[in-house]
């Protein structure tokens, strides 16, 4: 017997909702990419907060030359294996890198480069990630209003069936069944007439919204694809810093005496300085006459360059002291992380002072670069800042990096702009800042000194332009 047209309507757009019900994507139960496995090129000391003024108990930092019973060679053989044993690459394509490594041997300006491209390249995954990342949060948003009006619809359409169900379980009269009813007939025939357009503009939507979770669902894998493969260049780029350090410091066979006593004096100074300004203070000055001190640059009467020859002198890999004069770096710093700057210098620190420096929240174990060109005074735990790296970049200023878990620079090194010092763990270490964030995203701190005065840094960072 043919179903009459309410039926066969009601047979369609039943059926359709059930097929469409049965391939509804779900977002959030789609496979997460790979995540960068946490790696900690060096031990770390994180401090709990405490107040700047009070020093804690000195403790000792395995990272630094304290250790006379440890062989530099070993250290960085363990090292290399424990950042390779958490990566996911390939065997053949760890021994590839290895083998264009070894190729640079005893090269160390091919080294630096090396390990700058590499740094640059870590960079714009970071920034790929974070992109991708705020792209599939939006797609997750989406979603979940599409799943919003298709429960909100449920209840009308399933009014919208049991009108009809019961119209079928007691149809209106036939007219040449019984012409006597015609009054029930036209009422029958107005209540579908006024139920069909609703029931083909709700199953229109429901089709449109279900085509929308299908776009959602496509546009989810490809974004996940995406950050698969910046993952993947992370850990790729993440093991050849990792070999290029290690190859560096094979390549000092061995440390003068001079640099130990150095490295010894620094770590003995910090644990002196019961305040930033006192070490850095002391810093400069022990650096003023030692093996790291900077050509004297301080002359008001700084040479005019170019744009172009400034360009020019940061661009010579084989530099080992600051291409330019630090006045003439302004506008040409290289920021330290990718992050979101949460205080700035000036603004209530949180803790009922003035901020003395920038502090950035970033993803988790991100890279830090060197702002500018330097020598690397002290690496450390400091009081209750965890690691700190303090750079001297010459002309009386000095750069202050604060926060980090892993420093793979050494004091007296000197670093080129955008060389890699170390990472960021997975929480704040050290001082928190009153942030939406609390401890739960690592916070880079950030300072910009001028004979040991902060000053503040914007305006000195290059643009994402210029380093990208």
């Amino acid at each position: 017997m043919p179903l009459r047209p309410a039926h066969r309507f009601t047979a369609l757009l039943v059926g359709a909702l059930l097929s469409g019900a049965a391939a509804w994507p779900i977002l959030a139960q789609t496979t997460a990419p790979d995540t960068v496995p946490e790696v900690e090129l060096r031990p770390s000391l994180p401090l709990d907060p405490a107040s700047e003024a009070v020093a804690p108990t000195p403790v000792d930092d395995p990272a630094t030359p304290a250790d006379e019973t440890a062989d530099p060679a070993d250290d960085n053989a363990a090292d290399l294996e424990e950042v390779e044993a958490t990566l996911s690459l390939s065997r053949e394509r760890i021994d590839a890198l290895k083998a264009e490594i070894a190729a640079m041997e005893g090269d160390r300006t091919q080294q630096t480069a090396a390990l700058i491209a590499a740094a640059q390249r870590v960079k714009l995954a970071e920034i790929e990630v974070a992109d991708v990342e705020e792209r599939i949060s939006d797609l997750i948003v989406r979603e979940l209003e599409v799943r919003g009006r298709l429960d909100g619809a449920d209840a009308e359409i399933a009014n919208v069936l049991a009108a009809l169900q019961r119209i079928s379980l007691n149809p209106p009269p036939a007219l040449i069944v019984d012409p006597g009813d015609a009054l029930g007939s036209a009422r029958g025939a107005m209540l579908i007439a006024a139920i069909l357009p609703q029931l083909r503009e709700q199953a229109d939507t429901v089709a449109a919204d279900l085509q929308a979770l299908t776009d959602i669902k496509l546009a989810a894998m490809a974004e996940e694809e995406t950050l698969k493969a910046n993952h993947e260049v992370l850990e790729e780029e993440q093991l050849r810093i990792a070999t290029l350090i290690a190859a560096r410091r094979a390549g000092i066979t061995q440390m003068s005496a001079e640099l130990e006593a150095e490295q010894a004096e620094a770590v003995a100074l910090a644990e002196r300085a019961s305040t930033l300004r006192e070490l850095i203070g002391a810093l400069s000055q022990r650096a003023a006459a030692g093996a790291t001190a900077a050509p004297a640059t301080t002359d008001p009467d700084l040479p005019q360059l170019s744009p172009e020859a400034i360009e020019l002198a940061f661009a010579d890999p084989a530099r080992t002291q600051p291409a330019v004069p630090f006045p003439l770096a302004h506008g040409y710093l290289v920021p330290p992380a990718n992050g979101v700057t949460v205080v700035d210098f000036g603004a209530n620190d949180g803790r009922g002072g003035i901020a003395q420096g920038q502090s950035l929240v970033t993803r988790a174990e991100a890279q830090v670069l060197a702002p500018a060109d330097g020598w690397v005074l002290y690496k450390g735990p400091y009081l209750n800042y965890g690691q700190i790296v303090i750079i001297n970049a010459g002309a009386g200023y000095t750069a202050l990096l604060a926060g980090l878990e892993t420093i793979t620079a050494d004091i007296g090194q000197f670093v080129q702009m955008g060389e890699p010092l170390g990472t960021m763990g997975s929480r704040t270490i050290g001082r928190t800042v009153s942030t939406n964030a609390g401890n739960d995203q690592p916070t880079l701190y950030i300072e910009l000194r001028e004979n040991n005065e902060p000053f503040d840094p914007a305006g000195w960072w290059a643009s994402q332009e210029q380093t990208g």
